[in-house]
């Protein structure tokens, strides 16, 4: 039996996830209660071979009574003892996002109400939420991600994969647009010369032949990307054996169009071709997002 936890503040797409797991086949529950949760995986587990409570998808939000969201931690570990397969998937987007959304859609946010202002209730959620934020075993950041890109990333990342086999992201970033929150590992490669400052090279992209060229021709390129893959290759199987179901490397440059981009890219390859589960994004390239 498999229960996957989906979470996170209002506004950042919990709903749009849910629905995405119950077209795959899951029998999904908006708003469970914590405390509900260990006797609906036991009677699960117990009744699997009926077929219809194998694949499970509950939504666990602030709607919570906050006492049951801070004993998260406890009710996680009993779910673990049931034998089956746990997953959580939390889902969050900035302030300033959260904000737009709920003024766009002029929805109420549960913990606002006469005393608590909506950037208030917004803050609030974060800190409410921590206990089951902790354990995730993958966060997701939102805030550029469409209802579109979120409904193919769930699909790739979650459903994609199989049992006990890790899904990779792998993606570009600039550092002057900050740094993903969703980052398991950070590479920097501002080092390398930026093609930014040839004015012929400007308006490409890190996939564009005369960029690629560029980067080719400084040794120092396949030197720092040759570093980055043998890192990774040493580690992530490491991630793998303790039973890590989602890795997120994010590599960057300063405005996640040149260097950041081309680097992303070789080293997607390369572990495309030992993972089954990898998907390139490049962060400031919104039109690029693929599964390799």
């Amino acid at each position: 039996m498999k229960l996957i936890i989906v979470s996170g503040r209002s506004g950042s797409g919990k709903s749009t996830a849910l629905h995405v797991l119950e077209d795959l086949g899951f029998y999904c529950i908006d708003n469970l209660p914590i405390g509900l949760l260990f006797p609906l995986t036991r009677e699960a587990t117990a009744q699997e071979s009926t077929g219809r409570l194998k694949k499970i998808a509950v939504s666990i939000d602030a709607r919570n009574l906050s006492d049951e969201i801070a004993n998260f931690e406890d009710i996680h570990h009993q779910l673990t003892q049931t034998g089956a397969t746990i997953e959580t998937i939390f889902l969050d987007a900035t302030d300033q996002a959260l904000l737009q959304r709920f003024h766009a859609t002029r929805r109420k946010h549960p913990l606002s109400n006469d005393r608590t202002s909506l950037k208030e209730a917004i803050t609030s959620e974060k800190h409410l939420l921590e206990p089951i934020a902790s354990l995730a075993d993958l966060y997701v950041d939102t805030t550029e991600l469409s209802i579109y890109e979120l409904r193919d990333m769930v699909k790739q990342r979650v459903i994609g994969r199989r049992e006990q086999e890790m899904a990779l992201l792998i993606q570009s970033f600039g550092f002057k647009h900050g740094v993903p929150v969703d980052s398991d590992y950070v590479f920097d490669v501002r080092c390398l010369p930026n093609p930014y400052w040839d004015a012929s090279l400007r308006k490409f992209t890190g996939i564009d032949q005369p960029v690629i060229d560029f980067l080719e021709h400084e040794a120092m390129t396949a030197k720092l990307t040759d570093d980055i893959i043998q890192f990774l290759d040493s580690w992530l199987p490491s991630f793998g054996q303790s039973n890590r179901s989602y890795m997120t490397i994010s590599i960057g440059c300063t405005g996640g169009q040149h260097r950041s981009v081309y680097v992303c890219e070789k080293v997607g390859a390369y572990f495309a071709e030992r993972y089954n589960n990898v998907q390139v994004r490049h962060t400031e390239l919104p039109h690029l997002k693929r599964s390799l």
